[in-house]
């Protein structure tokens, strides 16, 4: 197993992709942490976990909250005896507008919520990966180097986020702490069944790719945990693309 003995923490977990993450972490043998917003969502992904043989625990945390990240990440540590992996996969409920008709807050938005909760849970969880000599910080929704119109403030905050995990790798790099982020293009099984024009936002994410496929649930899952795992060992400050040639590195 990749992540046998390894304690892992999601936030957002609740959703598809930090669901998708948390599962592959157990199945790889993590002792998950499950933390978001919604209880039943959060119950839901640790029954499966659970039911597969694997173990998680859950706890209600607004990743937005100083006080409550760093109160989840003590007891995590102190029940576990520390922490190895964390990733975020909250969303930044971003408006996505052509910037002509974007209000000030809605676009701001993405970028605060993104940048401050990016900043909280790493530094959360690298206060308590210090003292272990290493950890690993999973960020996800990395930008690359294309944009398109109508994204509002989007585009920008998964920029930030980027040069946020570039600062926290060369800051927490001399404690062994890597910092990874994951750009996929977007994941169709992500997107709600009743979210309007679903159909049409599948088709566009698969066409805009190169090889006429999207990443699944499954290989945001898969990958994250070998990121995850000492295999990867080499890797930080840097993003993984998984974005099946939607998204090309410069």
């Amino acid at each position: 197993m990749l992540l046998e003995n390894k304690v892992a923490v999601v936030y957002g977990a609740g959703g598809a992709i930090g669901g998708a993450a948390a599962r592959a972490f157990a199945r790889e043998g993590a002792r998950v942490f499950l933390a978001g917003r919604t209880t039943a969502a959060l119950d839901k992904v640790a029954a499966d976990i659970r039911a597969a043989g694997g173990t998680a625990e859950t706890a209600q945390v607004d990743a937005m909250d100083e006080d409550a990240v760093g109160a989840f990440a003590d007891s995590v540590a102190g029940r576990a005896g520390g922490i190895d992996v964390s990733f975020n996969a909250i969303g930044v409920q971003d408006v996505q507008k052509p910037l002509m008709e974007i209000t000030a807050e809605e676009f701001a938005r993405p970028i605060r919520t993104a940048t401050r909760t990016q900043f909280l849970t790493t530094r959360a969880a690298v206060r308590h990966m210090i003292p272990r000599g290493g950890g690993v910080i999973l960020m996800f929704g990395g930008g690359g180097p294309q944009t398109m119109p109508g994204l509002g403030g989007f585009k920008i905050a998964l920029d930030a986020m980027e040069g946020l995990r570039r600062q926290w790798a060369c800051e927490a790099g001399q404690h062994g702490v890597r910092v990874v982020t994951m750009v996929t293009g977007g994941v169709p099984e992500s997107v709600p069944d009743d979210f309007p024009a679903r159909d049409r936002i599948e088709a566009g994410i698969r066409e805009g790719t190169l090889l006429g496929r999207a990443a699944t649930l499954d290989d945001v899952g898969n990958v994250a945990a070998f990121v995850a795992s000492d295999r990867a060992r080499t890797m930080t400050s840097a993003t993984v693309n998984i974005s099946c040639g939607a998204i090309v590195d410069h």
